[in-house]
């Protein structure tokens, strides 16, 4: 049974409107009342347990009411329940809509996801390197290591979500991020490898010829697409539904931090037809996992609304 914690100030004019809502829906419970405890801002505190099925109702009634504006909303997750009257009331109330994510809590994760502190650029320059070496070695499991390192989906989920709600400062932050993040990549990258040349410490193989990871990077083809477009499937259901484990997987799928080393790599070696392959892998990826991400998100909230007009129409 999930469910979620609900603190809400509210000020005294909206406090009754505030108690009647929650009080009338059955899946709230645990409510609370404590006038005028509040202070920053002042106000009564109202706090209660919601089952998430519930919860996207309930929090857009509060919204509605100009609790967000005028006091405030924190919502926190309920790792354990023992209560047979929720249990009880999800059962008689929700279907499939027990599990319906709580879009409020989704999208402030994205948000959150969408800022851009020095260590989001840092955390991209230490997996660039590592996908250089695994490029230099051979190393698919330095590959590997390098897309879980880097944040940069948390940028394209920020992107997909601006475009969603028409937010061009949130799209504009994203794409910026993105374009001065991998830019950075590519020539701290570069910079390495030339090190590396420059001391003949390229791997036997490499200097060779023999890169299947390298070219494994740089030769998108249709099957670049479709890892793409499930990755982003899956990236914003896992976000929705906070399957961590599903996402570490979609960090693991796309090709983008190791083609933005490559891209170094190769100009550094004067390989320039490879670049010009890891520099369409690294764009074809970030615009696919935009735009499906962009599309799924509209497609999830869309069909949860079906599943919660069915549920209500069956309640009635």
């Amino acid at each position: 049974m999930d469910m979620i914690h609900v603190r809400a100030v509210s000020p005294p004019d909206l406090t009754e409107h505030a108690v009647a809502l929650l009080r009338a829906e059955p899946c709230v419970v645990n409510l609370v009342l404590q006038r005028d405890s509040v202070r920053n801002p002042d106000g009564d505190a109202i706090e209660c347990d919601v089952l998430t099925g519930a919860a996207n109702d309930v929090l857009r009634g509060l919204r509605d009411l100009g609790l967000g504006r005028r006091g405030s909303i924190v919502l926190d997750p309920v790792d354990t329940v023992f209560s047979d009257h929720a249990a009880k009331a999800g059962a008689e109330v929700f279907g499939a809509r027990l599990s319906a994510p709580v879009w409020e809590q989704v999208e402030a994760h994205i948000r959150a996801e969408g800022r851009y502190p020095p260590s989001f650029y840092l955390f991209l320059l230490i997996a660039g390197i590592i996908g250089a070496v695994g490029i230099f070695t051979n190393s698919q499991i330095l590959i590997v290591g390098a897309m879980v390192v880097s944040p940069e989906y948390g940028a394209i989920t920020s992107v997909a979500l601006g475009i969603d709600h028409g937010s061009r400062r949130g799209v504009r932050r994203g794409l910026w991020a993105l374009s001065e993040g991998f830019l950075l990549v590519i020539v701290t990258t570069f910079l390495f490898a030339l090190l590396v040349r420059g001391f003949g410490l390229q791997p036997r193989a490499f200097a060779l010829g023999l890169r299947p990871v390298s070219n494994l990077i740089n030769s998108p083809n249709f099957f670049s697409v479709v890892v793409a477009v499930l990755a982003g499937i899956a990236g914003i259901v896992s976000l929705a539904e906070a399957r961590t484990r599903a996402l570490l997987g979609v960090f693991i799928s796309v090709t983008t931090i190791p083609a933005a080393a490559d891209i170094g790599v190769s100009c550094a070696f004067t390989e320039w037809t490879e670049a010009r392959g890891s520099l369409l892998q690294l764009l074809l990826n970030i615009v696919v996992l935009i735009v499906v991400g962009t599309g799924t998100l509209k497609c999830q909230r869309a069909i949860w609304r079906r599943v919660g007009a069915r549920g209500r129409t069956r309640s009635a």
